[in-house]
């Protein structure tokens, strides 16, 4: 028989679970214009911000940018968000990104975030793979303001470089570790 505490705490968990979702619906609802609206003013705004993003993307083979990751939690938490890749100025492809996490979490937030891929095996292992977990794979440096300030266009050695911008919301700390990339089938 179920007690009362324990219907009580499934009940508080699955209200977070139901907000997730519905957060998730809204974020997965871009149309293909929305994106590449989005990613341009992404963009915009991580270099008018950090300098050296302007720079990294000057080498960059390629950029993957979520203009608008949505982050929810209650224990369990994930984050979802849809972005496209740019080479040059021409769009390569639609990706996703999740992140699903569980431990001390409470809270939502959004944020924006752009890989710059710096080598041709870095673009060809999205191009190739059945979705790229970020920690596995081509190398990708997070880049901080501590390690921003110490990084010039002759001391780019990894393969991949992501920027975490526009942070908004109640919820601790952003990290991209773990996460999931996917093409987006057209």
């Amino acid at each position: 028989m179920i007690n009362i505490r324990t219907l009580f705490l499934v009940s508080f968990l699955a209200i977070p679970a139901f907000m997730m979702v519905g957060a998730f619906d809204r974020a997965a609802a871009a149309t293909t214009e929305d994106l590449h609206r989005d990613a341009d003013q992404a963009l915009k705004t991580l270099y008018k911000t950090n300098p050296t993003a302007l720079q990294i993307s000057k080498q960059a083979k390629a950029v993957l940018v979520f203009p608008n990751v949505v982050k929810a939690g209650l224990i369990f938490g994930g984050a979802y968000g849809e972005g496209v890749l740019m080479k040059g100025s021409t769009i390569d492809g639609y990706f996703n990104s999740f992140t699903g996490s569980w431990g001390l979490q409470a809270g939502a937030q959004s944020y924006s975030y752009a890989v710059f891929l710096m080598t041709d095996e870095a673009v060809e292992y999205l191009d190739k793979s059945q979705g790229w977990e970020v920690g596995v794979g081509p190398t990708v440096v997070v880049m901080d303001e501590g390690v921003a300030t110490n990084l010039s266009t002759s001391t780019l050695k990894d393969a991949a470089y992501a920027f975490i911008f526009d942070q908004q919301g109640l919820m601790a700390g952003v990290s991209i570790e773990g996460t999931k990339i996917s093409r987006i089938k057209n």
